[in-house]
């Protein structure tokens, strides 16, 4: 089992420099500092240390340099999966090596659409597939994680959810991946920051247009749709017996996450859209999908070693606290 601690470690490392980085990315769109290095990519300006001589340039050059250290630490992370790969729960179907090498062709992929973004001038919906790319790729690593045993993973497949539970949390990380993605577009599109001025209705700003409005307001209505969804669930888990107690308190936390999401979000549009709280916003808006992506996978480790998802109640379950060799994912 030591291969599996020194996974969980790479992981957690990982996920830590993925996030910094995905918190950089929102900064450099708040900020407009996307074309901090000019048209250049991976240099800035022809250099590897410009002089730091622009607020928008140290920005820009910092979320580069994450982007590399980030590259650097997934390869490694999937170099030591590769190496401990005859071990149960590494290698084969459903072990951690095949989600750190689809780590490294979603890191590879992020970088090369960042390169495309810089060329193309960071046009609004070029930044936004790279903000998707990258937030696949944090999904991506908190897998491979959970595969290792880590964020309640090893809990999760000694346990079981119904059907029900298992589509609900899919639902959830559907809606939450689709709001993330209107978040970004949000930041990024002329004047849909500012497209309403009041909270949780849209008092219109005369300077925005109705495209900016339509994103923003679609935007409010997937978190609210995501708030209600999660407080269904939740309710109904605490009524539920023979439900998975890891996928429960996961639910639990992604609520928690949503509740401070609109909390911050209502700040912000009162307080007339202040740097500090949008980078917050933006902040809390990555771990809202984090936090959904990881109950909707515990459901899915949770129903793969137990119940099959389409089951109406857990009848086939995993003795608690048995966690099977491998885990039987795709």
């Amino acid at each position: 089992m030591r291969s599996l601690t020194a996974l969980r470690r790479f992981s957690y490392a990982a996920l830590f420099v993925a996030f910094t980085h995905l918190v950089f990315g929102g900064i450099v769109r708040i900020s407009g500092s996307g074309m901090g290095c000019g048209e250049h990519w991976p240099l800035c300006y022809g250099h590897l240390f410009p002089p730091m001589d622009r607020p928008d340039l140290v920005v820009e050059w910092t979320h580069r340099l994450l982007a590399s250290i980030l590259v650097l630490t997934v390869v490694a992370f999937a170099v030591v999966a590769w190496r401990a790969r005859a071990e149960p729960r590494v290698g084969g179907r459903g072990g951690v090596l095949r989600a750190a090498l689809l780590a490294v062709v979603v890191v590879i992929t992020a970088a090369l659409l960042g390169a495309v973004t810089v060329k193309l001038g960071n046009p609004p919906y070029a930044t936004v597939a790279h903000w998707l790319v990258a937030m696949t790729l944090f999904a991506t690593l908190g897998a491979a994680a959970m595969r290792a045993g880590a964020l309640g993973g090893g809990a999760a497949v000694g346990e079981s959810v119904s059907g029900r539970v298992g589509r609900a949390a899919y639902a959830a990380a559907g809606i939450a991946f689709l709001t993330v993605a209107l978040g970004g577009l949000t930041a990024k599109l002329p004047s849909a920051a500012i497209a309403c001025r009041s909270f949780p209705l849209c008092g219109r700003d005369a300077a925005a247009g109705m495209e900016a409005v339509h994103v923003q307001l679609t935007h409010r209505v997937l978190a609210f749709l995501l708030l209600l969804h999660l407080v269904g669930v939740v309710v109904g888990l605490s009524r539920r017996r023979g439900e998975s107690r890891t996928v429960a308190r996961a639910a639990t936390v992604a609520l928690g996450l949503v509740i401070l999401q609109l909390t911050i979000a209502a700040s912000m549009v009162l307080l007339t859209l202040p740097p500090v709280l949008r980078s917050l916003h933006e902040a809390v808006g990555i771990s809202v999908w984090f936090g959904t992506f990881s109950y909707a996978y515990l459901a899915h480790l949770a129903a793969r070693a137990g119940a099959p998802l389409g089951a109406a109640s857990p009848r086939h379950t995993v003795r608690r606290g048995a966690v099977p060799e491998r885990i039987g994912l795709s």
